[in-house]
């Protein structure tokens, strides 16, 4: 079997802020990192994308704090680091190349947040013939309004995105079935 490709999607700064609303999943940084760790012990390959807004005014412009990781997850040296500018990992960037490059063919996404950023790169990993898997306990998003004002928690957005993306475009799992069956970790990552 061929190595499973891990993929960290915006583990930045920007996404702690207050102000961005409700989130879901709480312990999804703790999660993320069980398997960062999992993947590193084994040496299996990781990839790091950072978002880097356009707008100078967003908190995830390079200039801004929120650009920064979150601590714990910054790229080791040994690990691909692309920035993006738009929603897909894969749009004006070399991921799909490295991947392809690399001969990995099943990736596990995780990271912010999953009605954005996670479903425009699962989707277009999907259309680019990559097996995706995304640890539902290791993404997270934010309550949102629709577009009739109507006010929904970041649960429903979770559970409504994961629910689009499984089985057409990626197996929905979690971090313990990945821990056991891909990576066979016995003792606990301490975060």
């Amino acid at each position: 079997m061929s190595q499973i490709c891990l993929l960290l999607i915006d583990f930045q700064k920007a996404f702690q802020d207050p102000s961005l609303g409700k989130r879901n999943n709480p312990n999804m940084e703790r999660n993320a990192y069980r398997l960062l760790q999992g993947w590193r012990e084994k040496a299996w390959p990781v990839v790091h994308v950072q978002h880097s807004s356009y707008d100078m005014e967003s908190p995830l412009h390079s200039s801004s704090a929120g650009f920064s990781f979150v601590e714990d997850f910054y790229p080791s040296r040994h690990e691909k680091h692309i920035i993006k500018h738009l929603t897909s990992a894969f749009i004006d960037t070399d991921l799909d190349l490295y991947l392809k490059r690399e001969k990995f063919k099943s990736l596990v996404v995780m990271g912010f947040t999953t009605n954005h950023c996670i479903s425009s790169t699962v989707r277009m990993a999907k259309d680019l013939g990559y097996d995706v898997t995304v640890p539902f306990d290791a993404t997270a998003c934010f309550e949102t309004y629709s577009f009739d004002g109507s006010l929904f928690s970041a649960e429903i957005v979770h559970g409504l995105s994961l629910t689009n993306l499984h089985h057409e475009f990626a197996t929905i799992s979690s971090t313990e079935s990945l821990l056991s069956s891909q990576l066979k970790v016995s003792k606990p990552v301490i975060f």
